[in-house]
């Protein structure tokens, strides 16, 4: 989602993959997985070192999930959407480490299951993956879904929380 803001960024590769976070003085605003020419419009677009106070810690946070040493994140969040999105994207935060649900049941949650098609959109607009953990959402039959970053990233993040079983080669 493009904004024009004042924004802040820093790249880093933790567990082999490659994240580009932007942020704002409130918090986290984007964070772009394995797309290295991720970018967002901004009136003044900064470059900053990953352990920058604007970078918020999340670069440490996020190498503490993939060690499985953090389970909830802390880092502040600058949420930019519709009030919709933004309704689906706080369900997504409810979803504890290790569990999963389907796109009917926070339609559901949020009081209509004829919404389900809206929340799917929503989760696909997530502009801050893993921290708001849109990959822990699945279609009814158990299928994945879709995840902005590709089925793989999908599919490691679930079999780091557990929720997969690992695939032996």
């Amino acid at each position: 989602m493009k904004q024009i803001d004042s924004l802040y960024f820093a790249t880093s590769e933790i567990a082999g993959i490659h994240f580009k976070i932007f942020t704002s003085h409130k918090g986290i605003r984007h964070i772009f997985i394995n797309k290295k020419d991720g970018d967002v419009e901004a009136l003044n677009l900064i470059n900053l070192h990953n352990d920058d106070p604007f970078m918020f810690n999340v670069f440490e946070e996020l190498e503490q999930y993939f060690k499985c040493e953090r389970k909830v994140f802390s880092v502040p969040l600058d949420l930019y959407g519709t009030d919709f999105q933004k309704s689906v994207w706080h369900e997504l935060i409810k979803i504890p480490f290790g569990k999963i649900t389907t796109y009917l049941e926070i339609a559901k949650k949020l009081g209509d299951e004829k919404l389900t098609r809206a929340v799917g959109t929503a989760n696909g607009a997530n502009p801050i993956p893993i921290i708001v953990p849109c990959h822990r959402v699945i279609n009814t039959d158990g299928s994945l879904g879709g995840y902005s970053a590709g089925l793989n990233i999908k599919r490691k993040l679930l079999e780091l929380e557990g929720v997969l079983s690992l695939e032996l080669f």
